[in-house]
């Protein structure tokens, strides 16, 4: 999944009241037949020629979940005086809503007013994932378009220097398990991750350490290289492992030798319990994509919207 995901906060929840028992995976049997061909279709098409597509769309589906449940929130424009989530702080790198867009508009000429943008982007984060080698499963629809979308929410998300403990209340208060957080950070192996996001490893760690102790030190060495104190760089940065663009458990595997990027991602190894699940899924690609597609179903399936938009970028 494509970084920085976040800024540093303390976490609070405020999520509106959560559904799980409106969706079903034949929901558009009858009215969209042709829906999930038209996504992949889209999803397909864009990753043809922007490599950043895969990481981009699984993000930007995360990023939405974690804000009032998957109600395409994260998709709508800013307008007048409210500033939406996409121009919040933690989502300002968000991008490929095009590709959102462009099947939203060619679902409307099919199936005008059926489909949610909600549905569209859960869709297409599990097609991306698919594309890129990773699993495939059955996405439960039926998913409604909220109507509010604000930038001081992005507060709520996980930042990558969070500890263990704030990533566990983070996940917890989504009613998300510590196995869903191991595998739902195996995302982590698609994307880019600009210096950002893992600045505070390399320089001026602590009182004592310029770096991360737990850093691997030629890795830390790399990573300095390319992102020197006080970079002013707009684009610098690193791949999130050297398989960006393939779903694969080489995030984990990299984890265990000091080689992740994030204060989360090494987090997770200071519990025994998440730890053991890391070296289950560094062991066992299979059972990392198993796992994952569990917890996608399960993330995805939070929802607190309203309407079916006719656009994502604004309400009805």
């Amino acid at each position: 999944m494509v970084a920085p995901m976040w800024s540093l906060v303390m976490i609070f929840f405020f999520l509106a009241p959560l559904r799980t028992d409106a969706l079903s995976s034949n929901y558009y049997d009858k009215t969209c037949p042709k829906l999930e061909e038209t996504v992949r279709s889209a999803v397909k098409q864009a990753m043809a020629s922007d490599k950043t597509a895969s990481a981009a769309l699984l993000r930007m589906h995360f990023h939405d979940c974690f804000i009032r449940g998957c109600d395409g929130s994260v998709l709508l424009n800013s307008v007048g005086t409210n500033t939406a989530e996409k121009d919040g702080p933690p989502n300002v790198s968000l991008h490929a809503f095009y590709i959102i867009d462009n099947a939203k508009e060619a679902i409307e000429a099919i199936c005008p007013g059926v489909v949610s943008c909600a549905d569209i982007l859960a869709l297409a984060a599990r097609d991306a994932v698919a594309l890129s080698g990773g699993p495939d499963w059955e996405v439960p629809k039926g998913r409604k378009d909220g109507r509010v979308s604000r930038a001081t929410d992005t507060r709520q998300l996980p930042a990558p220097t969070f500890n263990f403990s704030q990533l566990s209340q983070s996940f917890s208060q989504r009613g998300l398990s510590g196995e869903d957080l191991v595998a739902l950070s195996g995302g982590h192996t698609l994307g880019f991750s600009h210096c950002s996001s893992f600045q505070n490893r390399i320089h001026n760690f602590d009182s004592t350490h310029d770096v991360d102790p737990t850093l691997n030190p030629s890795f830390a060495g790399s990573l300095k290289n390319v992102c020197p104190a006080h970079n002013k760089a707009k684009n610098a940065g690193s791949t999130m492992d050297p398989s960006s663009t393939t779903f694969d458990n080489t995030y984990f595997k990299l984890l265990l030798q000091g080689k992740s990027l994030f204060s989360s991602d090494q987090a997770l190894l200071t519990s025994s319990k998440t730890k053991s699940l890391v070296s289950k899924f560094a062991s066992s690609q299979q059972a990392f994509h198993d796992a994952f597609a569990k917890s996608m179903v399960k993330m995805s399936s939070l929802t607190s919207g309203q309407e079916v938009r006719r656009k994502c970028g604004k309400v009805n």
